[in-house]
């Protein structure tokens, strides 16, 4: 056996999982957060958002947390954590997926992900308020990134009639998203990633639930399409219990720097999606700003430091599409 073969071999024992079990579950969350732009766009067609958001949350997190005690997973976390969970599902959930919903309603999913994708860029932002100053490589991929954001927001980069206000509220969801992973790793949060998921998902969601009462007015369930109700099924489903599942899985089992790479995979899938399901457009100037911040989240990828174990697993409760390292999520 070569050396190479050996130290594969020790790294597969040591962690359980087979290289096969491993691919299978990040490309699970490679497609599956990827394509959640998509469904939250088809979503938003007949249920008003802040509704079809909270309550996505909410039944999520609370059959993850029903499964977890059936199994007999103790699900009870002291104050300090529930409050913990509060905030980051406060500024994942609510102000991330939250505002990413409300603007889907006027703004293409592929340019929404390509939006999202800065919330690198805004984590290295903080950390730089922080007293924690980025590398080089890290500087340069926040100006890369901020061009290539610049260019989306101009009228070539986005297709028309695309308003500029829901684009910029993507910007202020994505920045509420980092604020939130940001967070998660310096509160104290419960040491199962699973038990932290779901109370940020439920805490989450219920907030989005109360800040809609001018939604619920007008409610009217028979008037969702069959489709609409497809997509807000997909998202609780395969967005929210599916896809984080698999994310908290590899958290365990695999190297943080290839489950970073979810963070510019999803938004070239939500791309192509929506332009091959929803015939969104695609031009030059999107393509340009994509390529713009891809490489960006590259680069601040590759100096990230790896992040404490309770810590990232916490942060990894809820993206818009996607929670994740370089928070999440995402």
């Amino acid at each position: 056996m070569t050396q190479l073969a050996r130290q594969k071999a020790r790294a597969t024992s040591s962690t359980g999982a087979s290289p096969a079990a491993t691919w299978l579950a990040l490309g699970i969350v490679y497609v599956v957060w990827g394509s959640t732009y998509l469904a939250i766009r088809v979503m938003v067609e007949t249920v008003p958002p802040l509704i079809g958001a909270g309550l996505r949350f909410v039944v999520a997190g609370v059959l993850l947390l029903a499964v977890l005690a059936l199994r007999g997973r103790p699900t009870r976390v002291s104050l300090a954590q529930l409050g913990s969970c509060a905030l980051v599902g406060a500024l994942l959930a609510g102000g991330g997926n939250g505002l990413v919903t409300v603007a889907e309603q006027d703004v293409p999913s592929g340019l929404a992900a390509l939006l999202v994708a800065s919330v690198p860029l805004f984590i290295v932002v903080y950390r730089t308020l922080a007293a924690d100053r980025p590398s080089g490589f890290g500087a340069g991929g926040v100006a890369l990134g901020f061009c290539g954001v610049a260019v989306l927001l101009l009228p070539g980069g986005r297709p028309a009639g695309v308003p500029l206000g829901p684009t910029l509220l993507l910007l202020l969801a994505a920045a509420s998203w980092a604020a939130g992973s940001f967070a998660a790793q310096r509160l104290t949060m419960p040491s199962d990633p699973l038990v932290s998921t779901g109370w940020q998902l439920t805490i989450g969601g219920a907030l989005l639930v109360l800040a809609s009462p001018g939604e619920w007015g007008g409610l009217d369930p028979g008037a969702f399409s069959l489709r609409s109700a497809a997509a807000f099924a997909y998202l609780v489903l395969a967005g929210s219990l599916v896809a984080y599942t698999a994310y908290a899985w590899l958290l365990q089992h695999a190297p943080i720097g290839r489950i970073s790479t979810y963070a510019y995979v999803n938004p070239l899938v939500a791309v192509a999606l929506g332009w091959a399901v929803l015939g969104e457009q695609v031009r030059a100037a999107t393509l340009a700003g994509a390529a713009l911040i891809v490489a960006s989240v590259a680069l601040i990828l590759r100096e990230a430091p790896r992040p404490r174990a309770p810590a990232a697993e916490g942060a990894a409760a809820t993206p818009p599409g996607r929670p994740a390292p370089a928070r999440s999520a995402r």
